[in-house]
């Protein structure tokens, strides 16, 4: 039974039969900028302010948060979507991720000094705030703006640096429900970004040996953070000339701003010192916190050249100022008519469905241009414009998107309560596809992310029918297998790293505990307990065939009767956890989990 279920679910994401619930940007698997949707919208519906069932509330949470927890179905099923929303982005952001990594690394250097904590620490601080924390939507958002303005610890420079990749997660959790032009400041003037795109140490050109500014920032900025790659109407389709899609920006554009990205390095003590350029130090003074402090801009560095993109001139300048530079180019960039509906949709499409309407990225991206106090790219009006369209809360033939990897484990934690043994929530890395998630947070293979949100699976029912599955991309038969096989073991042995000893206690056993007391009361009623399953994890999604096919399978796990002597309560424990083990895994394994509706 379940290899047919395993064979069922790879089957349907693979086909994309459900693909007309999910759906995404761009055409292929490379265009960063999305076509014409393909589906009409649904007709003008009200905006639904309350759930009307548990079941909605919990598909609202899963879009607003990492998952729905008992706790938070209840809060919303009180006060309604629009108060929950507005009560999470009042919320202070925790910052929680550098003290998380500053507090490990002190732990591993009382014990032995020449230790220092490392890339766990980051992914520990993590799944943390995505299962435990309270300020859930600014979790949930920022871990979506981290699949838009991308940096790796791939890379092996940023890689080195966890401890600023920690400080690189808080301030999207900052800024990301700030506004759009102060995010793509810090973003820009970040260090770790300046690292991985090559701006940080950039220099103006030199005629003498033929050095010319790196355009590596220039072209991603534009193409990945603000505009992409064709100039869009307000509803997300292309503007087109002659019937051709109409470039944002060219070569030249590309060229001019890369001049403004000269001239920006490390924070320094003596800054402007050269040293301070090119080693973050100067007469022996260096910042210990540099590598996410905002870099800095030095004029000795930074080109004097007239800078003209995007129908913008900077003026050529006799003496250099990259502090002004950059103010004129982001205030260009922001205030660019296309940032509205390319960013507007993609956080639709981390957050919702992947493939909206034009109505629904038109009313994102007026939400973006006006928060209806006349402040444009507001992300908290942004975000709740994402939330409250009536198309995110209907289920429609052409509503929702594919679960990524990382989202299915964060949903199963939140879904039945887990606990961290020692506090850390020690996952790791889960890199692997064929072992493990085949996805870690932070660890995307290039600046375009795990997966592009245009991507079309090439030979699916969802690609005849025009739609897009970015999160197919990274879908596939050892990895839809391996998620079986790697929640088996987690559903039965717990989640993440050995614990070892835990306050001079060996435990020695999977760090991330469940706790299933409430289905273990339902064991011995496997249709009761496959109800209370499916619902924890699909939201009314699973049909009335396929509970009954589940709970076939779990009723036929026998619990022995208790003898006279009551020696056999250990196998009837057994056989009570097994039904809950098997119940757990075969939802997991259905289409109608993976598939967000």
């Amino acid at each position: 039974m379940l290899t047919q279920r395993i064979r069922r679910s790879f089957a349907v994401l693979a086909l994309g039969g459900l693909m007309a619930a999910c759906g995404g940007g761009g055409g292929g698997g490379g265009d960063s900028t999305p076509p014409a949707p393909p589906v009409a919208a649904p007709p003008p519906a009200p905006v639904v302010e309350k759930p009307a069932t548990r079941s909605e509330a919990a598909r609202f949470l899963a879009q607003a948060s990492f998952g729905a927890t008992d706790a938070s179905i209840d809060r919303v099923m009180a006060v309604g979507y629009a108060v929950w929303i507005d009560e999470q982005l009042a919320l202070p952001a925790t910052r929680a991720h550098r003290l998380h990594w500053d507090a490990a690394d002190a732990a591993l250097k009382a014990v032995t000094p020449t230790a220092a904590a490392g890339q766990d620490q980051v992914f520990e601080s993590f799944w943390k705030q995505a299962v435990t924390g309270n300020d859930q939507l600014r979790q949930r958002v920022a871990y979506a703006l981290s699949q838009i303005f991308v940096i790796s610890l791939v890379d092996g420079t940023v890689g080195q640096n966890p401890r600023a990749v920690a400080a690189w997660m808080d301030m999207l959790g900052d800024e990301g429900l700030g506004t759009y032009r102060n995010l793509l400041e810090t973003v820009s003037r970040h260090p770790m970004m300046g690292v991985y795109l090559s701006h940080l140490r950039n220099q103006k050109a030199d005629p003498r040996t033929g050095r010319v500014p790196d355009e590596n920032y220039a072209r991603e900025v534009m193409q990945l953070f603000s505009l992409g790659l064709v100039e869009l109407n307000e509803d997300g389709t292309p503007r087109t000339s002659g019937g051709a899609p109409i470039d944002t920006y060219t070569p030249a554009d590309i060229s001019g701003m890369a001049k403004v990205f000269t001239g920006w390095s490390w924070a320094c003590p003596d800054w402007p010192d050269n040293s301070c350029f090119s080693q973050g130090t100067a007469n022996g003074n260096s910042d210990p916190d540099r590598a996410f402090k905002a870099m800095l801009g030095y004029p000795q560095y930074h080109s004097t050249e007239a800078k003209t993109f995007l129908g913008t001139t900077i003026a050529a300048q006799s003496q250099s100022d990259p502090a002004a530079s950059l103010k004129t180019a982001l205030d260009t960039l922001a205030g660019h008519a296309n940032v509205g509906p390319f960013i507007g949709r993609q956080l639709i499409q981390r957050l919702v469905t992947s493939n909206p309407s034009p109505a629904y990225v038109r009313a994102v991206a007026q939400a973006f241009a006006n928060n209806g106090s006349g402040v444009r790219g507001d992300m908290k009006a942004v975000v709740k414009a994402v939330l409250m369209h009536p198309e995110a809360r209907q289920v429609s033939d052409s509503s929702g998107k594919v679960r990524e990897p990382v989202l299915k484990l964060a949903a199963y934690l939140r879904a039945f309560p887990h606990s961290s043994d020692t506090g850390s929530w020690r996952m790791g890395n889960t890199d692997n596809p064929a072992t493990s998630l085949g996805q870690t947070p932070m660890r995307s293979p290039s600046v375009f992310n795990f997966y592009r949100p245009g991507y079309v699976a090439p030979g699916t029912a969802s690609a005849t029918s025009n739609l897009v599955a970015p999160e197919l991309q990274i879908a596939h038969e050892t990895s839809v297998a391996a998620w079986v096989n790697f929640m088996r073991d987690n559903v039965a042995s717990g989640v993440g790293q050995n614990n070892g000893t835990v306050g001079g206690v060996v435990l020695n056993r999977r760090d991330i505990r469940p706790d299933f007391t409430a289905e273990l009361a339902l064991a011995g009623d496997p249709a009761a307990l496959v109800e209370r399953v499916a619902e924890k994890l699909t939201y009314g999604q699973a049909g009335a065939a396929l509970k009954a096919e589940i709970a076939t399978g779990v009723g036929s796990i026998a619990i022995p009767a208790l003898n006279t002597a009551g020696s056999n309560q250990a196998a009837i424990d057994t056989a009570r956890r097994n039904r809950v083990n098997a119940a757990v895994l075969l939802v997991l394994a259905a289409p109608e989990f993976q598939v967000q509706r």
